[in-house]
């Protein structure tokens, strides 16, 4: 088949990669349609030491062939963290943090720009009929939005920015907004801030605002100027939620954190079933968002527009 494989932080467009084999408790998946994220690219720049294999998390696909026949045919989405089954964690459905875990196309696992995938049948989530392919391939980073909200209580009276109109953080500015919550969009450039505009959002540049302005600080630029600046905007004994993933690890100063007492959040995956009903009821916009679309044989160039500056979401189409 083909599939986009990633080596040394080498791209390769493959025309033979080997067809994938479904164990007894996994599915063999057909992807339809898959979405470029930050995670991808910076895997590329090396934010996966020795990473390789085939890229890709986010996807919507039919499954074609499972042990279970009810799940043939069924069109799918799935969660990407593959746990051991037997952990603790794994054994309080929190799979996303076995020691042992895969995830897909990010570590051990063959991701989805290919033609074919295999996952657990514990992993999939059947897409309902009213969500087209287009939405569906939002629901990881969707997901990776509500995760906030159930670690962090959203106050409506709290002011609360989101630094880095990019993919992720424009669907993390309307998950927050939905909450109830005062929400700001900040970005470094003014052109960036256009789209959540035009949805009736407040934006502004990460200049615009003083030092300490914001109760809560959601981080989602994927460089270090970002978190600096999240850093500097949040109040004393407020909350910064990271969201970035990258690959430079230059040093940070933290000693805001210490002297003011602020709350630093880490988040990553969330619930994948609230992102299909959000979707399910046109909750957030997405299709604003897509900003090109390439068959799977021109997934190289797909690959390098989604990296240019500005670019929100870039689709692949085996």
């Amino acid at each position: 088949m083909q599939a986009v494989f990633c080596e040394n932080k080498r791209l390769t467009l493959c025309e033979n990669y080997p067809d994938p084999i479904p164990e007894p408790d996994e599915a063999l998946v057909r992807v339809t349609l898959a979405g470029i994220c930050a995670t991808d690219l910076e895997i590329v720049k090396g934010y996966v030491p020795r990473f390789s294999g085939v890229l890709g998390h986010e996807f919507v696909g039919v499954v074609e062939a499972a042990e279970d026949k009810s799940w043939i045919g069924k069109r799918v989405v799935a969660s990407i963290n593959i746990g051991c089954g037997s952990c603790s964690y794994c054994l309080h459905d929190e799979p996303e943090h076995c020691p042992n875990r895969r995830a897909l196309g990010i570590h051990n696992k063959d991701g989805v720009f290919a033609e074919c995938i295999t996952l657990p049948l514990r992993n999939l989530l059947e897409v309902p009929d009213s969500i087209s392919d287009e939405q569906a391939v939002f629901t990881e980073p969707l997901a990776a939005a509500l995760r906030i909200r159930e670690q962090v209580k959203i106050r409506p009276s709290q002011k609360t920015a989101v630094v880095g109109p990019g993919r992720l953080g424009l669907l993390v500015a309307q998950v927050l907004q939905l909450a109830g919550g005062e929400v700001t969009v900040l970005g470094r450039r003014r052109e960036s801030l256009t789209l959540p505009a035009s949805w009736g959002m407040a934006t502004g540049l990460t200049t615009d605002f003083a030092n300490s302005s914001f109760d809560l600080v959601v981080e989602v630029t994927g460089n270090n100027a970002g978190f600096k600046q999240a850093l500097r905007l949040v109040r004393p004994l407020g909350t910064i939620v990271l969201k970035s993933t990258f690959s430079d690890k230059n040093n940070l100063d933290m000693t805001k954190v210490v002297v003011d007492e602020i709350k630093v959040v880490g988040s990553r995956c969330g619930p994948f079933a609230p992102a299909l009903r959000l979707l399910a009821r046109n909750g957030v916009h997405t299709e604003p968002m897509i900003d090109a679309e390439y068959p799977l044989a021109d997934g190289l160039a797909a690959l390098e527009h989604a990296a240019r500056p500005g670019v929100l979401k870039v689709f692949i189409r085996p």
